[in-house]
């Protein structure tokens, strides 16, 4: 049994509350999975008549109630109708739903949690500091031990799933933060990925840092300093890992299969790849939280929200994906 997934539906200006309702209607036939959107539950109603999806919505008391499609919202009062995009009202109700989707799994009354996206420069305009909703959720958990994976599949069925060593840094400022420990826990917690995933193998490979893994040297250290020791070390400890490979070679092999998983240094290294051949399937997976948490890999998408016209393949992997992860942890 899946249990209890959370979705947070994130900027309700934005296409979070569309694709979570065109998701969840074209998932739900596929198993017994019980549902808590948290957000609006006005915009949520008139949205599921105006795209005629007509889900049996009710409202939420507590996980005993029958149904199975559930509407929460935290704040005392419903969301002003005229919302313009990325409005303040808009960022901290996104904030206050996210942050109860959060509570709820870590107190295990729900299994899983799904992001919709939201706008961090929404948050940050109210004054709120925000990297983002992966280290918004490992603060409230209490731990730095986590990291981002993106993964997705093409028409054919090959997979790339991505770790970041780094997320949201600006390019110039990423070799000097780049550190033993992060490398490290990017490529235990791919090789977990690989289990908690139940595939057959786990074998990770690692990016270097610099164009053509360094040249020995000639083309930067990292390679030599920072990222070989850190493989050797955990090849030793008999996780199976190699590298540091170049990347514009690697992620060539691993499309191909000879890989599992994949570690990058920094965000654009791993996912430029990634949503060229994922680009509408793509989900972010946060490794490492006490709890399970998916998101689709796009934005709020502000220029085609309210028209009825958003992809929900990503919020689609990304129902699919939890509630792999959610019957896997169970069994």
């Amino acid at each position: 049994m899946t249990g209890w997934i959370a979705i947070s539906l994130g900027d309700a200006t934005g296409i979070g509350p569309e694709v979570t309702l065109k998701a969840l209607a074209a998932e739900a036939a596929a198993d017994e999975a019980r549902y808590l959107l948290v957000g609006d539950k006005d915009l949520v109603r008139k949205l599921n008549t105006q795209l005629g999806l007509n889900l049996p919505l009710r409202d939420f008391s507590d996980v005993a109630g029958g149904g199975r499609f559930f509407l929460h919202n935290p704040l005392p009062d419903p969301l002003p109708s005229d919302l313009a995009p990325g409005s303040p009202t808009a960022a901290r109700a996104a904030l206050a739903w996210l942050t109860d989707g959060a509570q709820r799994c870590l107190s295990h009354e729900m299994d899983a949690l799904i992001t919709a996206p939201l706008s961090k420069e929404a948050i940050l305009r109210i004054g709120q500091p925000f990297i983002g909703q992966t280290e918004f959720l490992s603060e409230m958990a209490g731990t730095r031990q986590t990291a981002m994976m993106l993964l997705g599949h093409d028409d054919r069925g090959r997979w790339l799933r991505v770790a970041l060593a780094t997320t949201h840094l600006p390019l110039k400022m990423v070799a000097n933060h780049l550190r033993t420990e992060q490398i490290e826990l990017a490529i235990k917690l791919a090789a977990q990925a690989c289990v908690d995933l139940g595939l057959p193998r786990k074998r990770v490979a690692v990016c270097g840092l610099n164009p053509h893994a360094g040249e020995g040297g000639e083309l930067g250290d990292e390679e030599i300093v920072l990222i070989r020791p850190v493989v050797e070390k955990l090849k030793a400890q008999g996780v199976d890992v190699s590298g540091p490979y170049p990347a514009d070679t690697l992620f060539h092999q691993v499309y191909r299969g000879d890989y599992e998983a994949v570690v990058a240094m920094y965000h654009d290294q791993g996912l430029v790849p990634l949503k060229m051949v994922a680009f509408e399937s793509g989900v972010n997976w946060t490794l490492g939280l006490p709890f399970i948490r998916t998101s689709p890999d796009h934005g709020t998408a502000y220029d085609i929200a309210g028209k009825g016209i958003a992809d929900p393949s990503s919020m689609i992997a990304a129902l699919r994906l939890a509630k792999k992860l959610a019957r896997n942890r169970k069994t």
